[in-house]
């Protein structure tokens, strides 16, 4: 099952995580969600100046992303893009288990993935 990976990243993200690397000294970004908001949920991007224990990575191009275990069914099949526009600059999560999005998009609604998806993913 090699090439397996929870998440994936656009070039625009793995440029951006870089760049966050480089000029924090870290080793990657922590992604996950957490209860919140009007939608139920919210997605989390933190800095990671060590490795992190107990977490899903990606790695593509130099770029390293650490999943929260608690997060992973709920981010799984996900790409994560960086988008610089007028009215927002940060990540964005394209994720399959987002059932739906509060209106300023800040909080979203997500299922987590089920038996029959993590078989589709390891294909």
């Amino acid at each position: 099952m090699a090439g397996f990976s929870v998440i994936t990243m656009t070039d625009a993200a793995k440029e951006r995580i870089r760049d966050i690397m480089a000029n924090n000294d870290a080793c990657g970004i922590v992604v996950g969600v957490k209860k919140g908001g009007c939608a139920g949920m919210e997605y989390t991007v933190d800095l990671a100046k060590n490795l992190v224990e107990n977490a899903d990575i990606a790695e593509d191009d130099g770029a390293r992303v650490f999943v929260s275990r608690e997060a992973t069914l709920f981010l799984l099949g996900t790409q994560i893009d960086f988008e610089k526009t007028t009215l927002h600059t940060g990540f964005v999560f394209n994720n399959p288990n987002q059932t739906s999005a509060c209106g300023c998009g800040m909080s979203v609604e997500i299922r987590p993935a089920t038996q029959a998806d993590l078989a589709v993913a390891q294909k």
